[in-house]
């Protein structure tokens, strides 16, 4: 008798996930995978593009950008520009302006979300949000690359001394100031060693531009 029971209730259980509903597979997908899938994702788990729009229609899912969904039911995005486009662009590095600005080191206020990407890559286009895509290469590209989680999503940057490095190598296009006042909040601030800055400096042929500046920050 136990062992009907037992057979009887494994079956309804199978059954159960048979007939389960595509909406119900679809959440627990997104549920297993941190609450967040690209279109391309969610097709190889078996969701039907149909249940995709509908459980967005519906609020179940948000959109937030092209090809990119989210469990409505999670918090708000704290830093939706610079997830949208670590999920869009998952091989860009946040540098520049909108690393000093996760790293709390400047005093400009971003318009636009500044990334790297390899020299001859194709330049990714996003409705949303503005994105500025600045070509690296060698060690300028690879040296100082962290990963953080923002709202959940792995997202690559540079360490505040790349970036301060990075400001300099770009101060053309940034401004003098504007690198000059990243160097001191990174070391005043920020307790970043000026000797870690130079090492990355060396690294990156640009020591001596930035001599003077570290020389005079001791």
């Amino acid at each position: 008798m136990d062992r009907q029971v037992y057979t009887y209730t494994h079956m309804m259980h199978i059954l159960s996930v048979v007939i389960e509903s595509p909406e119900k597979r679809a959440v627990q997908a997104f549920r297993e995978h941190g609450g967040v899938l690209r279109t391309k994702e969610a097709l190889e788990h078996g969701i039907h593009p149909r249940t995709l729009y509908r459980l967005r229609d519906e609020g179940v899912l948000q959109q937030v950008s092209r090809g990119v969904y989210r469990l409505g039911s999670l918090p708000e995005l704290s830093h939706p520009d610079v997830v949208t486009v670590a999920l869009r662009v998952p091989r860009a590095v946040l540098c520049l302006i909108s690393a000093l600005d996760y790293h709390d080191a400047t005093r400009e206020v971003p318009h636009e979300v500044q990334v790297a990407l390899p020299r001859g890559t194709k330049t990714p286009v996003l409705d949303h949000p503005p994105l500025r895509v600045f070509r690296f290469s060698g060690p300028a590209l690879t040296e100082g690359i962290e990963v953080v989680q923002l709202d959940g999503i792995d997202v690559r940057i540079y360490s505040l001394a790349k970036t301060v490095v990075d400001c300099f190598r770009f101060r053309n296009k940034l401004g003098t100031e504007v690198a000059i006042d990243a160097l001191g909040q990174a070391v005043r601030r920020k307790g970043v060693r000026p000797s870690e800055i130079l090492r990355i400096a060396r690294r990156c042929r640009i020591e001596s531009v930035m001599l003077p500046y570290i020389e005079g920050i001791r």
